[in-house]
């Protein structure tokens, strides 16, 4: 595969997900990072570009530059990653897709409803293609899943349950405690534990399932004191063909690191995956023992082995599904086949207006929202 040329908007110094990104890109071989605004502080943009080692006249301290410059040039990016506080990435997004240069966007896709709405107006006027990186999908034994559930492993799809727990923010965040602050800021991350992690659990629910929710109940609770957005979620989901679900979204759950765990129950088997042990998929058909599925155990041309690097027993996981998003986002680019996997504009619409029907329904009373 030629290498695409990328460009990231945020990511600098002191960051966290900026350096995930920039790896999962550089795992495969699929981009080249040439160019950023990896700061909306000049001095801290222009210092960050120069460690990693980019050319000084594609550094940018305004994200509305770089789309213009980027553009403008013969060489200039085919790509550009998002990887700001939730708030941004809408503008940065149109900024980019309106000179028809691809975005691959860290996950919500936006802070708002109105922001998603008009950002989907954006790309489908643009030439170029939007990736939202909910990087759970890109797990071998997820894709796995995926697969067994299309072939009819399990049989209908009666119950999905998804549950995603932290207890990083069991109290309240230092003031110097970047990743926080933001997070906690309504106006910017849009929602706390809903926005955050409970996108990830929607998300990954739909995905295996290959169902959508139908309607919801949700409640939404701040359960450290003061604190203006919600840190503990409870969803109640109808899905359509009639299978139920149900989300705990929390990060007030203290002894939970990243404890993310899918379960898929259907009328003739289910499956079990759990994030801190990726690589393994427990599935067990009715009146049968369960089945351990490692990743090296699949079937050589399984989903598993598609997006597998590295030999069996040695663990793949947050970084290489990250990767495998990147591969394929550079695959769409490169052929303009949208037939895979990948979470694209209207993926990210669905997730947004996940988040605005939890918060409607939480701040009425758990009622139920219609999501047809």
């Amino acid at each position: 595969m030629v290498a695409l040329k990328l460009g990231m908007v945020g990511g600098g110094q002191g960051a966290f997900i900026g350096g995930v990104h920039r790896i999962a890109a550089r795992i495969d071989g699929c981009f080249d990072l040439v160019a950023g605004a990896f700061s909306s502080d000049p001095a801290r943009a222009h210092a960050s570009a120069a460690e990693l080692g980019i050319d000084a006249d594609r550094s940018y301290a305004d994200f509305n530059e770089m789309a213009k410059a980027e553009a403008a040039r013969a060489d200039g990016i085919d790509a550009v990653s998002i990887v700001t506080p939730n708030h941004l990435h809408g503008p940065i997004a149109e900024a980019f897709l309106a000179h028809d240069i691809s975005v691959i966007c860290d996950k919500p896709m936006t802070a708002t409803l109105a922001q998603a709405e008009s950002l989907v107006a954006a790309a489908e006027a643009s030439k170029g293609r939007f990736f939202l990186t909910h990087n759970y999908t890109g797990y071998p034994m997820i894709r796995q899943a995926r697969q067994m559930v299309a072939e009819g492993a399990l049989g209908d799809i009666r119950i999905v349950d998804v549950n995603y727990l932290q207890d990083w923010l069991s109290e309240a965040p230092t003031e110097d405690n970047k990743q926080a602050k933001w997070r906690m800021d309504a106006a910017q991350s849009g929602g706390g534990a809903i926005g955050d992690i409970g996108t990830h659990a929607y998300n990954l629910a739909c995905f295996v399932s290959r169902l959508r929710a139908t309607s919801l109940s949700a409640t939404l609770s701040s359960i450290v004191a003061g604190r203006s957005v919600d840190d503990d979620a409870r969803i109640t989901l109808q899905f359509n063909g009639g299978a139920r679900g149900h989300i705990w979204a929390s990060q007030v759950a203290i002894g939970n690191e990243n404890n993310l765990t899918l379960a898929v129950y259907g009328t003739k088997g289910s499956l079990r995956w759990a994030q801190e042990n990726p690589n393994v998929l427990l599935f067990t058909e009715l009146g049968k023992a369960s089945q351990i599925i490692t990743r090296g155990g699949a079937a050589a041309n399984s989903a598993a082995m598609a997006v597998t690097r590295i030999p069996a027993g040695h663990p793949e996981g947050y970084l290489e599904a990250f990767a495998t998003l990147y591969r394929e986002a550079a695959d769409v680019i490169l052929t303009k086949d949208l037939s895979g996997a990948t979470i694209g504009i209207q993926d990210g619409l669905v997730g947004v207006r996940f988040v605005d029907a939890c918060q409607r329904s939480s701040s009425n009373g758990a009622t139920w929202i219609d999501l047809r």
